[in-house]
């Protein structure tokens, strides 16, 4: 049986639509929470999914464990071990292959379209197309050297990254599950208040984009897993 591992930083952001596709494809879920887990059987997991969470890749004062999954993954893409990063985790990984990460002058909150590159076009970010995605950050990863760049928005050049076939780093949120939204709204109110968005824009966007954006996440995320090289040994 395949083994996922599942590097977690606070519980509402979790595998979204990710999860059921992974069952259903015969994939054995291990949850790690950062900070807490020991990270051991993640080195060599058939895959790794890092997920997001509200602090900085470039806290590794305040938050030890950043250091120790910035070491991780260098160890994971150095292997070419199959890892997915989402927000919090892409910038992880971007800083992994040297890459910065810095305030992108402003939060990128809500729901909005990306813009596909040409290998965006070619990759399985193409089911994503038109599609309105959750976007919540206010920094943002330089592309890291010999990375594909797939995807930007207005208020963000670098939204998504390949290298290979085995790793792909996405800084939206194409997992969302609409359905737990309320989740975010309220683990994140104070960023909401400090940022002077309203719950209830989300909370409408939610409702409008949510089954679509499952849909298209689902044949994207689907496409991804199909073209995973096999995990050395």
């Amino acid at each position: 049986m395949k083994h996922a591992v599942v590097l977690q930083h606070v519980a509402f952001e979790d595998l979204g639509t990710l999860q059921p596709l992974l069952l259903a494809q015969g994939w054995q879920l291990q949850v790690l929470q950062a900070g807490i887990d020991a990270l051991d059987s993640a080195a060599t997991a058939d895959l790794l999914v890092v997920l997001g969470g509200p602090i900085s890749a470039n806290d590794t004062a305040t938050y030890p464990f950043v250091t120790d999954s910035i070491a991780l993954l260098q160890r994971r893409l150095q292997q070419q071990r199959p890892t997915l990063g989402i927000c919090l985790g892409a910038q992880l990984m971007a800083r992994a292959l040297g890459a910065s990460v810095a305030p992108s002058g402003g939060k990128e909150i809500g729901f909005a379209p990306l813009l596909l590159t040409d290998e965006g076009q070619r990759s399985p970010l193409q089911a994503l197309q038109g599609i309105p995605v959750l976007h919540w950050h206010g920094e943002a990863f330089d592309l890291p050297a010999g990375a594909r760049r797939l995807a930007s928005t207005p208020a963000c050049r670098h939204q998504a990254f390949a290298i290979g076939n085995h790793a792909l780093a996405l800084q939206c949120h194409p997992e969302l599950d609409a359905r737990q939204f309320e989740r975010w709204l309220v683990g994140h109110t104070l960023e909401l208040a400090q940022a002077g968005i309203d719950p209830n824009d989300l909370r409408a966007q939610a409702r409008r984009y949510g089954a679509p954006l499952a849909a298209a996440a689902t044949a994207m995320f689907d496409h991804w897993l199909q073209d995973l090289p096999e995990t050395p040994r």
